[in-house]
């Protein structure tokens, strides 16, 4: 047994992917898994009826929370665009990706499981090692990182770069060492970026080698057609793949039962949650500043109850506080 499998053997205590489907950011669908501590239960061991979806804020944590979803999935284009009002052009770092996902994940802290993106890993083996410390305590149930060069732009973007295979794979180790010094069964999900500029065989060897090194998961980002989709699980089974639908995108809009069909263990929607907001914004902004009103139905309070109002009137008067006592 080689080192890196013996480090992903004790951190995940087994961990065995049986069947099934699991949808991550929108969507997760069911599968079967064997002795998994939790996180990695909570986020893998999902039924056909279990949704999970893509957060980019506090409040659209809220949402999901009061929805009832079973998981929640922190995107980096959004958490880019909503905390540094910027693009997703490799801007956002360490720092911010990891205190959002801090604050995400314990709006509720015996809640759903959160999914986080991790970019390239914001620096060398040192930095990545800091970066999965920070998410574990953080509370981040699993993370991608990609093989991108450190200039990274959205995966469904044009002019994407990669870096070589060996600065990939070392990515990976880091990552995978630093879990098991934790002790952690935070879920490793290795992105490759590579098919603009590499092509498709360079993205399977880059995936299979990020599978020997003990990833738990893996992306090919960015698929041309349903047919280079199904391609990509073919090519790594049993190894499980993650789809990322990004409506609007390069690659071609894959429905859950697709790509469950395909044999996808995860399907992730990235822009679910950004793209409404931005739609229903714009259209508010647009009319209040057409019309000088913005047609709103909903009451401030309405908003504070979502984003946990009456707990925080529960926690004041267990105390002994008297705070509300005349109400809200």
């Amino acid at each position: 047994m080689s080192i890196s499998e013996h480090l992903r053997l004790s951190r995940m205590l087994g961990l065995q992917v049986l069947q099934g489907c699991v949808i991550w950011s929108s969507i997760l669908i069911g599968s079967s898994f064997a002795q998994v501590s939790f996180p990695v239960l909570a986020i893998l061991r999902m039924t056909t009826d279990e949704i999970e979806t893509g957060v980019y804020d506090g409040l659209s944590a809220r949402i999901a929370l009061e929805t009832g979803f079973d998981g929640m999935y922190m995107t980096g284009a959004g958490t880019t665009a909503s905390r540094l009002g910027a693009a997703d052009l490799g801007i956002a770092q360490l720092s911010d990706m990891s205190s959002n996902a801090e604050m995400i994940a314990n709006l509720e802290p015996f809640g759903p499981p959160l999914i986080a993106d991790m970019d390239t890993g914001y620096g060398g083996p040192l930095i990545i090692a800091r970066a999965v410390q920070q998410y574990h305590r953080a509370g981040v149930a699993a993370f991608h990182i990609e093989d991108q060069i450190a200039q990274k732009r959205c995966g469904h973007l044009s002019g994407k770069e990669v870096v070589d295979v060996e600065t990939y794979i070392q990515r990976i180790k880091a990552c995978v060492s630093a879990a098991a010094r934790l002790r952690s069964d935070i879920v490793i999900i290795a992105r490759t970026d590579a098919l603009q500029s590499r092509g498709f065989d360079d993205c399977i060897t880059r995936l299979k080698r990020a599978r020997d090194e003990g990833a738990d998961m893996g992306i090919l980002e960015g698929v041309s057609t349903k047919e280079q989709a199904l391609q990509a699980v073919n090519e790594l089974a049993p190894w499980p793949l993650c789809y990322n639908s990004v409506e609007n995108g390069h690659s071609p809009l894959i429905s859950v039962g697709e790509a469950q069909a395909m044999g996808y263990r995860a399907i992730i929607f990235s822009f679910a949650g950004i793209s409404p907001a931005y739609t229903a914004i714009k259209s508010t902004f647009d009319r209040l500043k057409m019309e000088g009103v913005t047609g709103s139905g909903v009451t401030p309070k309405a908003i504070f109850q979502v984003c946990g109002l009456e707990e925080s009137i529960m926690v004041d008067t267990v105390s002994g506080g008297s705070a509300f006592a005349k109400g809200v």
